[in-house]
């Protein structure tokens, strides 16, 4: 390798790769496609690696090129959020990652503790691993558990129970989650202790309440929630083994930003105030 390349290669790399060729990569770089396209000759040659196959669809990642590009996850991240930043400095971008059901809840609710004229905008992120805070893919989390990595900061919202609903008490059956890697503690709790029950699965929360609510079976939720799905009703006592305490987590450096502290409190004030 001829010597280590620059941040900015790497970025127009970056544009490159996720755009699928040099005039996406252009109109999002401002780079011309001369430029860009001489500047990944020079970084495959650096790297001692072929990063692309280049043919009339564009640019496609080889192998090599895609293992470079998940190196570079935190790259990515620092120039999405520059970019938040610098698009409107005037409003700061706070990402929350949570579940489906609480990031609905807490959505409905939003404009109890926020305006239009406050200095922070709150942006609903897919997901809800501890990695998406660590590597600041999300600025807050909703976690079901106290945070234990020493970079994350917790604060407790509140006690969250756990119930069967459906229609009416009637409606044998449960219906939850596919069980992947990481199944949910309640998906973990039906199979365990309903498996011959399960009826059919499917791969979202909401999905789940709209079959309940059709009355073609039972979930497990947080009462919590039950407010906010019509036609639903609990049909069982409280799930002990379920109970679990909930979190709001940050990462600690970023903890006293002021518009991550702001949206902290909101987002506490909400989900404290659950009925």
């Amino acid at each position: 390798m001829e010597q280590s390349p620059s941040l900015d290669d790497l970025g127009l790399f970056v544009d490159v790769a996720e755009t699928g060729g040099l005039a996406g990569a252009a109109r999002r770089s401002g780079a011309t496609v001369p430029t860009l396209s001489r500047k990944m000759a020079n970084l495959e040659r650096q790297l001692g690696r072929k990063l692309f196959e280049r043919g009339p669809r564009g640019y496609t990642l080889t192998i090599e090129g895609r293992a470079l590009l998940g190196q570079l996850d935190d790259l990515r991240a620092v120039r999405a959020r520059l970019t938040r930043v610098f698009a409107n400095p005037e409003a700061a971008r706070v990402r929350l990652t949570a579940g489906s059901l609480t990031a609905g809840y807490i959505a409905r609710r939003l404009g109890t503790v926020w305006s239009r004229s406050d200095p922070w905008r709150l942006e609903f992120v897919e997901g809800s691993k501890m990695l998406d805070i660590a590597r600041r893919d999300a600025d807050i989390g909703v976690r079901n558990r106290r945070p234990d990595q020493p970079w994350l900061a917790g604060r407790r919202t509140r006690k969250v129970e756990f119930a069967e609903f459906a229609v009416c008490d009637t409606v044998s059956g449960y219906i939850t989650l596919q069980q992947g890697p990481e199944p949910t503690a309640s998906t973990r709790w039906i199979h365990t202790h309903h498996g011959d029950d399960v009826l059919t699965t499917a791969s979202s929360s909401y999905t789940l309440v709209n079959l309940a609510q059709a009355g073609v079976g039972r979930i497990v939720m947080a009462t919590s929630f039950a407010s906010d799905m019509p036609g639903l009703q609990q049909v069982s006592p409280i799930i002990n083994d379920l109970t679990s305490e909930e979190w709001l987590v940050c990462h600690h450096d970023a903890r006293h930003d002021p518009p991550i502290r702001a949206a902290l409190d909101a987002v506490a004030e909400i989900l404290t105030a659950r009925k």
